[in-house]
């Protein structure tokens, strides 16, 4: 590996970024100035018959499909080993088998080819990912990010790399958690949330009054518990496999309407606290999976409208898992001569405070 006097004396070239912290294999190349020059992301497949995602099917397939992927990205990218700059890969918060296959993969090839090694944080890639030159946000720091996947869901102040202050969160289930809970209970299947959604184009959002929980209280935690209890109590009515089709539909419309109304008060409060420690920061981005719907884009664009906040939301394969997100965090930490050593073992969880810490 180069030392830092050889780093610094070499002008920063292509990166490459790998993720797989759940059960997307991801890898991408971006430019030194941040244009994607190739990327590719494999969807897993075999995990619906089990209702989420298996682990250990999950680092098999990592194992299997990530060597060809990465020589796929990287030829298309037109670059080798040698071209690049540093090698990026996420090293938490996620499922440890597959962090230990990307990671691992990105540590051996960086021993190889004497490149420096990147550990991204999961949630920081999220996180920076509205600065990347491709989508034109203009999103300098400070801003206010609102994390909502199945996984997370948090509000973050992101003050600069590797300095985000947590602001609130979720106390139980994360949003898309819940989304997939309530679609099963509606024999939607997994992954709901996209299901759901659909299906609640065809209900009333007025139909059922399902609770808001926490709504109206200090502070900008989240929890869906309760309100997932609910759709369960209710759903528990009717016989099992007999719950008609334009009642479920009514459920998903009130339930969805429900956790919009949560969320759009939640971050209100968020962009109340921001801007009490951030005067004249008016961004506030969203990000995760569960920002395509539709339903809980609107009330966030209206929250951010009344609060005269900016609403930014980069691309959905941008939200979701990708490979591009962690090259730009590599790109971002790298500009900021933040690298790691190769002893840094990948982390299931990995709170954004200690990154900062």
């Amino acid at each position: 590996m180069k030392s830092p006097e050889e780093r610094r004396a070499v002008p920063i070239g292509p990166i490459l970024g790998i993720e797989s912290s759940c059960d997307d294999t991801a890898a991408a190349v971006l430019s030194a100035d941040g244009a994607v020059l190739a990327e590719a992301v494999h969807s897993q497949a075999g995990h619906a018959e089990f209702g989420g995602v298996v682990p250990e099917i999950a680092a098999r397939a990592h194992l299997a499909v990530l060597p060809d992927l990465v020589a796929r990205v990287m030829a298309k990218a037109g670059v080798r080993f040698g071209d690049l700059s540093a090698i990026a890969a996420s090293s938490g918060p996620g499922l440890i088998g597959g962090l230990i296959v990307g990671s691992g993969f990105a540590k051996g090839a960086a021993i190889a080819h004497r490149l420096p090694y990147i550990a991204i944080n999961h949630l920081e890639a999220h996180a920076l990912t509205a600065r990347l030159p491709v989508l034109g946000l203009e999103a300098a720091f400070p801003y206010l990010l609102l994390l909502v996947s199945g996984g997370h869901c948090q509000c973050i102040a992101v003050e600069g790399v590797g300095r985000h202050v947590r602001l609130g969160g979720t106390i139980d289930d994360a949003v898309g958690e819940a989304f997939d809970k309530v679609a099963k209970l509606l024999g939607l299947g997994w992954p709901g949330g996209p299901a759901l959604e659909k299906l609640a184009a065809e209900g009333s959002a007025t139909a059922y009054r399902f609770p808001r929980p926490l709504i109206g209280r200090t502070g900008c935690d989240f929890s869906f518990s309760g309100l997932k209890t609910a759709v369960a109590n209710l759903a528990a009515t009717f016989p099992a496999g007999a719950l008609p089709r334009q009642v479920a539909a009514d459920i998903a419309a009130s339930f969805q309407q429900a956790v919009a109304d949560v969320v759009a008060d939640r971050a209100t409060h968020a962009m109340a606290m921001f801007g009490e420690a951030h005067p004249g920061a008016k961004l506030a981005v969203v990000a995760g999976g569960v920002a395509a719907n539709a339903t809980l884009r609107a009330s966030l664009l209206a929250a951010c409208n009344k609060a005269g906040f900016r609403f930014a939301a980069p691309p959905l394969r941008y939200c979701t898992d990708n490979a591009v997100m962690v090259a730009w965090a590599g790109l971002e930490r790298l500009r900021a001569g933040l690298v790691d050593g190769l002893d840094v073992a990948p982390r299931p969880r990995w709170p954004l405070a200690e990154l900062s810490a």
